[in-house]
């Protein structure tokens, strides 16, 4: 029924949600990786919704909305706040509607989702510092001048666009536990309601960023919250700070249980998927897959699904994630050497590098430094060695031709 849903979404309004998706969205097969059912000890499935048009599950949800809009609510046009995937599907759905949309986005929101966004048409905003901000001046516009916002989680259209992602899952298998990230609860709550009716037996667990943790949070409470301190995490699209009411009353009976991780471990799931899927994933993309190696053991021998939620992700923070990954698998070797400034030092220096493999990064010289003797230097490097083994045995070969070497990472 297009119009406004009176009762929180169940399964026939998941199935609509997908009747008036088809043609807008495209569903995500899943991908199997031999890579992960070694690591988990499970057989692991993902469901790569980063391959979706704008990037993410998102676009689901909206352009389940926008689909579900009266000539009224078309008319009016349509506000969201999004720190990114939310605004993009919103705005793309809008705009292939012929619908009016204005996207407030947070000040610090990553540069390609703000471009992203504008790519698609609407009029973007940019306002406050976080999420919550930039949902509390989307209100203000709303109420200044009369457009419908789009929650981007705590809508009935949006939940039970997001449930068929649900509904493709038990299309193709029946799981034993399925694994989604958590920001506003939107994605997890459709979800939830779509494996209750289609896959009864399938555990659904919540995994949300320590930076983040609303969904324990409120399971703890036992009704929807928002956390004490800000949001913060490199998993920006589940850095709501709350969980949405309507999510939290469809999850009650169906998620029990929170998984929670920092963003080492989101940072090291980006670069695994990136490295041996070749799958390019944001943070809150990551989340998920972060959780499932958190609690690998208590996964052992089930059929897991994996939801990877999106994939825009800032090339910049992709860089930082690379850089640290790389460092903290021993691939990429921070280093300072003291040695004798005069002619032939520092080539004598890379030379012995090189013999042992390393492969120079970066290299900065300093022979002014005030904890360095007169008639020294101080050689900051930056290395790609292979892995712990050639760094120890660098870091030897150097001490043995009397180089004082101190490894920063």
């Amino acid at each position: 029924m297009v119009g406004e849903i009176t009762m929180a979404p169940g399964i026939d309004e998941i199935e609509s949600a997908r009747r008036r998706l088809a043609g807008i969205i495209k569903p995500t097969p899943l991908m199997r990786s031999a890579t992960l059912d070694r690591m988990i000890g499970a057989q692991v499935f993902l469901k790569p919704e980063n391959f979706q048009k704008t990037g993410s599950f998102k676009l689901r949800g909206a352009a389940n909305r926008v689909a579900a809009l009266t000539p009224a609510e078309a008319a009016r046009g349509v506000i969201a706040a999004s720190a990114g995937n939310h605004g993009q599907a919103l705005a793309y759905a809008a705009t292939r509607a012929g619908v009016r949309a204005t996207i407030v986005m947070p000040a610090t929101a990553a540069i390609a989702k703000v471009d992203a966004t504008r790519g698609y048409g609407p009029e973007v905003v940019l306002a406050g510092a976080d999420y919550q901000a930039a949902r509390h001046a989307a209100e203000a516009i709303r109420d200044r001048t009369g457009a419908l916002f789009v929650d981007a989680y705590d809508d009935e259209f949006v939940i039970a666009g997001q449930g068929t992602i649900g509904l493709e899952i038990a299309d193709e298998i029946t799981p034993d536990v399925v694994l989604a990230p958590v920001g506003g609860g939107g994605l997890i709550a459709g979800m939830a309601v779509a494996l209750a009716a289609r896959a009864p037996g399938a555990e659904v667990i919540g995994v949300e960023a320590a930076g983040s943790p609303q969904l324990s949070v409120s399971l703890a409470a036992g009704a929807p919250m928002a956390i004490a301190a800000p949001a913060d995490t490199i998993a920006d699209g589940l850095a709501t700070g709350r969980l949405g009411r309507l999510p939290f009353d469809l999850i009650g009976a169906r998620v029990r249980r929170a998984v929670t991780v920092d963003d080492f471990e989101i940072g090291a799931a980006v670069l695994l998927l990136l490295e041996r899927m070749k799958l390019l994933v944001e943070g809150a993309g990551a989340t998920a897959l972060a959780g499932a190696l958190k609690i690998k053991d208590q996964l052992a021998g089930r059929r897991v699904v994996i939801v990877l939620s999106g994939g825009n992700i800032d090339i910049n923070l992709l860089d930082r994630i690379i850089g640290y990954g790389l460092a903290h698998a021993g691939r990429l070797m921070r280093c300072t050497v003291d040695l004798r400034d005069r002619p032939g030092e520092l080539q004598r220096l890379l030379a012995l590098i090189g013999e042992a493999g390393a492969n120079v990064r970066s290299i900065r010289h300093d022979r002014t430094r005030r904890d360095v003797a007169i008639g020294g230097a101080r050689v900051s490097l930056e290395l790609e060695t292979r892995g712990p083994v050639q760094r120890q045995e660098l870091s030897e070969r150097l001490a043995a031709h009397g180089y004082l070497i101190a490894i920063e990472s």
